[in-house]
This record gives structure tokens, C-alpha cells and sequence, in this order.
């Protein structure tokens, strides 16, 4: 494989589980050191896509390629040339930090020795708990152990299946910190994350609804695509506020973020001041006196959520 072909190059990829169509004709690639990132709710489709990925199930129509290899007649050699953290925690919570670390050497028949080349920065976080129960460790220390554990063997590819879901903002942060040096050493690192901040920190990232890609961008490019004003409308009677808006004749999308609620029309081609002026009207007939709307930048969120509503739900 050389450094111009894709880590991972998916195409057409299809699976169902009965009734439920898990990935509907998948069709995406990572380039090699790239930090890739896989951003969709639960439910969406990434846990089975990085199990076609890793091997461990066989999509129903479409291939794919990881590290130059076919996922089904070269699975074992894949194996071994992956890290694979899943999203739940699967370590051996009665051995400690470092039996577990040395038993998941030993599977790939190495060392910690032969691994701290890529391991050091991580382990070196934990290694005062070395003697440690692994189910005895914080969320975010139990991270980082699976994250020593899927690097240990010095694999050329890391796929990462919400390595952060339940772990506290600071060990977060500082997880996306370690995935960044990693990123510098030159790995290529596919991760999915509920959560856009971190999906801010990729290099690319697939937006994926429903088992179908929508969207494949730089995240910070992706605003761009907005089709329309975004009006960031803010009041202290929240309830009323959403339900005035949703009332508003010419509402488009309605959504809480954060503080504010995001608005936009369905006048794409009226100026953005226009709108923010009749809303006020509006809102303020309505008894929202106290409501202030400004225009605002489109991010990831907004993007996904306007896709979201345009895209048909996969066929059952």
C-alpha cells in the first residue's frame, strides 16, 4: 500500500438485521493519516459500519477495502494491522492496567517493550495505576487503558467507535489531545462521536443518518453548505418562545442550540435583516417582548440537522 491509495475505501456497502437496513449503499474512503471522523445519533449506522470494517460481520451487498485489503478474503492479515476500540468498555475489569495491556500484547505476539514507541504518551497517564483493577479505574483512565491496548501492537489504522460516550468534558478533551499526537505521528484514525466539538477536530468528517452518508466535508468548511439565513433567537420564556416560532408562518426548522433556538425560513431568497425584523414583530405580538434575534454562522449541527430533514429514511 502506498501513502497515494486509501486506508479504507468503502463501496455500496448494504446490511440489514431482518427488517432494519443498518447501512443502505455506503460509499466513502480515508486517506492515508488522515483523522476521520464518523458523526451521526445513535442509531445511525456507525457501529455496524466499523464492524464490516474490522471484520467482524460481513455486509450483505458492497465491498471494501482497509490498508489495501479485501475485508473478507484477507481478514486475518487485517487483523493484524488494525486497532479497534468499540464503544464498550471490553477490557477485563479483574485483571489489572498492566495484565491487561500485556495479555492484549501477547495476542499479537508482542510486548508492551516492542509498543512504547506509540504507547508512552498515553501510558504514561496510567501508569501509576498499573497494579490497578481495570474495572476500578474512572471512565476517562479506562479510555485511555483501551486506547493503550488498540495501539500496543503498533497498528497502521485505528478505528474508534465513541471512544469518549459517557466520560466526563476535561477526560474527553484531553482523549481528542492524545488522538492529535497520534494524528502528527502520521496513524490514520477513523472515529465516530455524537458530539461536534470533537467532530471539529477532524480532518474530514461523513455525516450519517439512518444508515445512509449525507454529507462528507471539512468541518470547518461545512457551514458553507447552509442554503439559507440562520437567525439565533434568544428569550427568557423558552416554551413560548419555541412554540411562537414554529407558529410563525413561513418557519422552515425550529431547534434549541444551546442558549438560543436557530430559525430559518423558507423565503431563501429574502435578506437575512428582513427576517430578524418580522420575527421580532412577531415574537413580540405574541408578548416575547424580551426577544433579541441575531444573525448567526451555520455550524456542524446546523448543517447535519437541515440534511437530516431533507433525507428519506432508509427502506425497510
Amino acid at each position: 500500500m502506498s501513502d497515494a491509495d486509501p486506508a479504507v475505501s468503502a463501496v455500496s456497502l448494504t446490511k440489514r438485521f431482518g427488517d432494519v437496513v443498518a447501512l443502505d449503499d455506503v460509499t466513502f474512503d480515508v486517506r492515508s493519516g488522515e483523522l476521520f471522523g464518523l458523526i451521526g445519533p445513535d442509531g445511525a449506522g456507525k457501529t455496524t459500519l466499523f464492524r464490516l470494517l474490522t471484520t467482524l460481520q460481513l455486509a450483505d451487498t458492497g465491498s471494501a477495502r482497509v490498508l489495501d485489503l479485501d475485508v473478507v478474503k484477507d481478514y486475518r492479515a487485517i487483523r493484524a494491522r488494525i486497532g479497534y476500540m468499540p464503544g464498550r468498555f471490553s477490557l477485563y475489569a479483574d485483571l489489572s492496567v498492566e495484565e491487561n495491556l500485556r495479555f492484549f500484547a501477547s495476542v499479537f505476539g508482542t510486548t508492551i517493550e516492542a509498543g512504547e514507541r506509540l504507547i508512552a504518551p498515553i501510558y504514561s497517564q496510567i501508569a501509576r495505576f498499573a497494579d490497578r483493577r481495570a474495572g476500578a479505574l474512572s471512565g476517562g483512565m479506562k479510555q485511555k487503558l483501551a486506547l493503550c491496548c488498540a495501539l500496543v501492537h503498533l497498528p497502521e489504522l485505528l478505528l474508534l467507535d465513541e471512544p469518549t460516550t459517557g466520560v466526563d468534558a476535561v477526560s474527553r478533551r484531553e482523549f481528542w489531545d492524545l488522538l492529535a499526537t497520534l494524528r502528527v505521528e502520521g496513524l490514520t484514525i477513523v472515529a465516530s462521536t455524537p458530539y461536534m466539538d470533537e467532530a471539529a477536530r477532524c480532518d474530514r468528517v461523513a455525516l450519517i443518518q439512518h444508515g445512509r452518508i449525507l454529507e462528507i466535508a471539512d468541518p470547518r468548511a461545512i457551514g458553507a453548505r447552509f442554503d439559507r439565513p440562520l437567525l439565533a433567537v434568544r428569550s427568557a420564556e423558552r416554551v413560548a418562545l419555541l412554540r411562537a416560532l414554529r407558529e410563525h408562518p413561513y418557519a422552515h426548522s425550529v431547534f434549541p442550540f444551546g442558549e438560543a433556538v436557530h430559525y430559518t425560513d423558507q423565503r431563501v431568497d429574502r435578506e437575512a435583516s428582513e427576517i430578524a425584523a418580522e420575527l421580532r414583530r412577531h415574537l413580540a405580538a405574541r408578548g416575547l417582548t424580551d426577544a433579541t434575534v441575531s444573525v448567526t454562522e451555520p455550524g456542524i449541527e446546523d448543517v447535519f440537522m437541515a440534511l437530516m430533514q431533507r433525507a428519506p429514511k432508509a427502506a425497510a
